[in-house]
């Protein structure tokens, strides 16, 4: 079964577009955290960010910036987070890539900011070596 975001893409369901283009397309988000909560999703269904080839990747950060350049000029927020969730476990609902695009003013209280943890010296130095293991 598509996706919710297929059936935008394909017409099926409509959506308040603001930007298109042969890979991407950005819509304001049905149940928005703010003013100008916009999605900016590839059109290809392809459920998270290690699905995506890295250039629909770049279209996607493109159209990312390009809306939030508008947004910024049209609603002058103070700032705004873009945001981007990859499995359940990471707030995930829809498993289509998508990003979200924020508009956030002082005090809005829009996103509970997450709890700061603390790393040793140790932690950092193993992080690292797995990490960089992997990048080869």
């Amino acid at each position: 079964m598509a996706s919710i975001f297929s059936r935008i893409v394909s017409g099926e369901i409509p959506a308040a577009k603001l930007y298109e283009d042969d890979l991407t397309l950005a819509f304001l988000d049905i149940n928005p955290a703010s003013r100008g909560h916009v999605l900016v999703i590839c059109k290809e269904e392809l459920p998270a960010l290690l699905d995506l080839p890295p250039e629909l990747v770049a279209a996607v950060a493109q159209t990312v910036q390009r809306v939030a350049r508008a947004i910024n000029a049209a609603l002058q927020p103070d700032g705004f987070n873009v945001i981007q969730n990859n499995g359940a476990a990471a707030g995930q609902t829809v498993f289509h890539y998508h990003v979200h695009i924020i508009p956030r003013w002082n005090g809005d209280q829009a996103l509970i900011p997450w709890k700061a943890g603390q790393i040793s010296a140790s932690e950092q130095a193993e992080l690292v070596a797995l990490v960089q293991a992997q990048l080869g």
